[in-house]
């Protein structure tokens, strides 16, 4: 699987579970998402969880659904705790496939 990805089970991902992994100079884990069920409009729609060195699987991040100000349109963030990597989710360039998210990360708004 190509790295910086999730591919959901479905195109509704919201509902969907996936798997995927996130590279970085500092990190590379691999992930799997579940999506959790909750009436809290700020929950996140899926917990992220990695393996710890001694191989468990930690939950250590989450995604959530959020509304572009502008355009009112969907879309999806993650963000990994630990490493306090934050990312949108979107399609990548030439790829149709509903299912496969790329992770395009972002850095804090008052870096330089």
């Amino acid at each position: 699987m190509t790295t910086n990805c999730i591919k959901f089970e479905s195109a509704k991902i919201e509902d969907a579970k996936g798997a995927g992994s996130i590279s970085t100079l500092t990190f590379d884990i691999d992930i799997t998402v579940e999506p959790v069920k909750s009436a809290n409009p700020m929950a996140p729609t899926h917990r992220v969880l990695g393996r710890s060195p001694r191989g468990r699987l930690v939950e250590c991040g989450g995604i959530w659904k959020k509304q572009n100000r502008d355009t009112g349109a969907d879309y999806f963030t993650l963000s990994i705790r630990d490493f306090g990597f934050n990312a949108n989710l979107g399609k990548a360039a030439h790829q149709e496939d509903d299912t496969l998210q790329a992770v395009i990360p972002w850095g804090p708004k008052d870096a330089q």
